[in-house]
């Protein structure tokens, strides 16, 4: 099974990237499954329900989301009805949607089961997440591939949810900080793991946003409205290869017009 998850994608020209270029990825990289953080997929902050819908049609088998899941009321219905989205799983009850999903990708391939965690360091103070996987676990198929997208501020919160799941799920992997870390690595040649996947998004900007607009935030300190940055965008997420129950291979994987690097 060789999967692609791509970190979060932000605004219009993420979104755009990955509809227009995912036919190619799945033909040229042989992909089994393609999956995505899409919580700020709409204006680069929050999923609406058409731009959900739109992804999933694009070829997307699930979307994960985070903090920013909730902005847009109108993909509330869509979280409740579609188990290809998913919310983080330790939002307190009674939460709409749901934090796990279990997808057949078909008779070659074993179900894959995909978790969705939100961390509390820095992060909302919602319920435990090390505690909510556990339970969660309990309800993933033997036979399933498991992946946890890990959205998250820190990054020891990050590598200690591996710790607490290695050689239990296949891979866990961090989203949120819209920055690829070059940590990609197997734990006990059992899970795959990356600290962060990135974003797909402009290139130049500050996490998707004009760099401009960030910068005087910073050096004022006053509240600045938010602006999607333009320019040419990348892919960025984590390439896995999945086999016999175990991850064989992960690595950083980034993406952008004429490369497949």
């Amino acid at each position: 099974m060789r999967l692609l998850f791509l970190g979060d994608i932000v605004g219009k020209h993420g979104r755009q990237m990955v509809t227009d270029h995912l036919p190619l990825l799945r033909a040229e990289l042989g992909l089994t499954a393609v999956l995505a953080n899409a919580e700020n997929a709409s204006g680069g902050l929050g999923l609406s329900a058409k731009t959900a819908y739109d992804l999933h049609r694009a070829g997307l088998v699930a979307l994960t989301t985070g903090n920013h899941v909730w902005k847009f009321s109108d993909l509330v219905p869509v979280l409740n009805a579609e188990p290809w989205i998913l919310r983080p799983a330790n939002y307190p009850a009674p939460a709409p949607g749901r934090g796990l999903g279990i997808y057949d990708l078909g008779p070659e391939h074993p179900p894959l089961a995909v978790i969705n965690l939100q961390g509390r360091a820095f992060m909302e103070p919602i319920d435990c997440p090390f505690a909510t996987v556990e339970r969660l676990l309990t309800h993933v198929p033997k036979e399933a591939v498991c992946i946890v997208d890990m959205h998250a501020e820190a990054t020891s919160e990050k590598r200690a949810l591996v710790h607490l799941l290695r050689g239990r799920v296949h891979a866990v992997l961090g989203t949120h900080t819209h920055i690829q870390t070059s940590d990609a690595c197997i734990i006990d040649n059992h899970t795959g793991y990356i600290t962060d996947l990135g974003m797909c998004g402009p290139v130049d900007s500050c996490l998707g946003m004009d760099n401009a607009v960030i910068l005087e935030r910073f050096r004022t300190g006053r509240p600045q409205r938010f602006i999607l940055a333009q320019g040419p965008c990348a892919l960025s997420g984590a390439l896995l290869e999945i086999e016999q129950g175990q991850c064989r291979s992960i690595s950083a994987w980034t993406y952008t017009p004429n490369t497949l690097d």
